[in-house]
């Protein structure tokens, strides 16, 4: 079976004013629609139909294949990490936030401050790293499932598309807005059992 555009875990209007209907329409609606197109074609080229999604990044070179697979698990999750709901970090996951940051605030700061240092197009991830946490930023379409031993808690896209019709071209503002308003930090939590590749897989 083909891979599926996975429906967003709230409605397109849910996230405003931070990310507009609008922005979701285009960057669900028709970007990760793209990336969903364009893997199913270069599968079924390629003869891998039957492999899930995490496998085929595992196992491509660097190229259209690896690349286009890796936007559509990596906006797979990324949705996921999102919420109108915001809630503040708690439990463990606090507890490697204030090992590794000192607070919350001070973790965001990071990851912002690595959103808006990356140069071009990608992706900023926080990962879990032998037990204590990593801010790792990628570029273009390289996702977590491409490298062994990376375990994706949180994903930021910083493509422009995530970003230009709220912003224009002020990622700065966009990043500390969902970073600070709309991470759902209970799906954060729940990637600490190292199945985060899994949350996000098909196939």
């Amino acid at each position: 079976m083909p891979f599926q555009l996975p429906p967003l875990p709230f409605d397109h209007a849910a996230l405003a004013p931070h990310m507009s209907a609008e922005t979701l329409d285009f960057h669900h609606g028709k970007h990760h629609q793209a990336y969903v197109d364009k893997t199913n074609h270069l599968v079924a080229e390629a003869g891998l139909e039957g492999q899930s999604v995490v496998q085929i990044i595992a196992k491509s070179p660097p190229g259209p294949l690896r690349s286009n697979a890796g936007q559509l698990w990596n906006h797979s999750f990324f949705w996921q990490c999102l919420t109108p709901d915001f809630e503040p970090p708690a439990g463990r996951l606090a507890a490697l936030i204030s090992k590794a940051c000192g607070t919350s605030d001070e973790l965001l700061g990071a990851l912002s401050d690595a959103a808006t240092a990356h140069f071009g197009s990608g992706w900023i991830w926080l990962l879990l790293d032998k037990g204590d946490l990593r801010i790792e930023a990628l570029h273009d379409g390289d996702s977590p499932a491409a490298h062994p031993g990376m375990e994706p808690l949180l994903g930021l896209d910083v493509w422009e598309h995530a970003y230009y019709l709220d912003y224009r071209n002020a990622r700065p503002a966009y990043a500390k807005a969902v970073l600070g308003k709309l991470v759902n930090w209970a799906f954060v939590a729940r990637n600490l059992d190292g199945d985060g590749l899994a949350r996000a897989d098909q196939g």
